[in-house]
C-alpha cells in the first residue's frame, strides 16, 4: 500500500491486513531492521518474545525496536488491523522517541507516544477497512509535523544502510571515516543494536525473502554466509527454528516445502 510521500523516510511499509488462519495459534514475528508498529482491530494484539512467557503483553497497539530474537503473536484464528514497518528515523520523527530507546521492547503505543493514544479507537469506530491506511497515514502525517523532520547525521545514515546490506563491520567503520569503536557507539545510540547484530538481522532478513522459493545452499550464497550450515544456524538463534519449521508454521498448506537445513 502506497506510504504518503512526507512519510516515505520513516515508513518502510503500510499494510491493512483481514487473514483468517483457520483457527487459534501463534504467528512468529521474525527480527527485521525495521521497527514494528502495529494497530489491531476486533481483538487486542498478544504478543511475546519467544520462550519467555513472562514478557507477553496484551493491547489495542505494539510498537517493538530492533531485536535479535523472535516475537510470538498470539491469535484465535482471525487477525484485521494496520501493520507499519518504521525506519529509525521514523521512531523520532513519528513517535517523539528513539529507537535505541524501544530495542529489544514491546511497547503499548500510549507508553511511547501518548499523542497517537487515539489512534486504535479511531481504527475501531471506522468500519471501512479501505480507510485505515488513509487514517493512519494522516495521523502519522500530523504527528511528522508535531515532531518535526529527524534524520541520522549523514555518515550514521550511511553506516546504517552499509551493515543492513551486509558489508563487513571494519569496511563500513573505513568508508564512514569512524574506528570501529567510535562507530559502535553510534549505531547503538541511533537503533540500538551492535554493527554486528544489525549486520546478522540485515544479512537474516535478506535470507527470509529468499526462504521457500531458492534452494538453501544458494540462499546461503547470496546473502553471505559461510554454507548452509551457517544459514540454518543463524535462523536458530534469530528466529527460534530453522527455516523448514517456519516454512511449514507460514504455509501449512504446502505439504512438502522441499527444504532440507542441511544442519547434520
Amino acid at each position: 500500500m502506497a506510504v504518503p510521500r512526507a512519510l516515505a523516510p520513516y515508513v518502510s511499509s503500510l499494510t491493512t491486513y483481514d487473514v483468517d488462519l483457520g483457527g487459534p495459534g501463534v504467528h512468529r514475528g521474525l527480527p527485521s531492521t525495521s521497527l514494528t508498529f502495529v494497530l489491531p482491530v476486533d481483538a487486542p494484539l498478544q504478543v511475546s518474545w519467544v520462550g519467555r512467557s513472562q514478557t507477553r503483553t496484551s493491547g489495542w497497539s505494539s510498537v517493538s525496536g530492533l531485536h535479535t530474537e523472535a516475537a510470538e503473536i498470539h491469535h484465535d484464528g482471525t487477525q484485521r488491523g494496520v501493520q507499519l514497518a518504521l525506519t529509525t528515523a521514523g521512531a523520532r520523527a513519528l513517535l517523539g522517541v528513539g529507537a535505541a530507546e524501544l530495542s529489544g521492547e514491546l511497547l503499548d503505543l500510549t507508553e511511547v507516544s501518548p499523542c497517537l493514544r487515539h489512534l486504535p479507537e479511531q481504527l475501531a469506530e471506522e468500519p471501512d477497512e479501505q480507510r485505515w491506511a488513509a487514517l493512519v497515514g494522516r495521523e502519522l502525517t500530523a504527528a511528522l509535523a508535531r515532531h518535526g523532520e529527524s534524520r541520522p547525521r549523514a555518515a550514521v545514515g550511511r553506516a546504517l544502510a552499509g551493515l543492513t546490506r551486509g558489508a563487513r563491520v571494519q569496511d563500513v567503520a573505513a568508508e564512514v571515516g569512524y574506528s570501529r569503536r567510535h562507530l559502535a557507539t553510534l549505531v547503538r545510540a541511533e537503533c540500538g543494536l551492535t554493527p554486528k547484530e544489525l549486520q546478522r538481522v540485515g544479512r537474516f532478513e535478506r535470507s527470509r525473502r529468499l526462504v521457500g522459493t531458492t534452494p538453501l545452499g544458494e540462499v546461503a550464497v547470496r546473502c553471505g554466509y559461510a554454507d548452509q550450515a551457517h544459514l540454518t544456524r543463524e535462523w536458530v538463534a534469530l528466529a527460534g527454528c530453522p527455516p523448514s519449521t517456519w516454512l511449514r508454521e507460514e504455509f501449512p498448506f504446502l505439504q512438502d516445502s522441499g527444504v532440507d537445513d542441511g544442519a547434520g
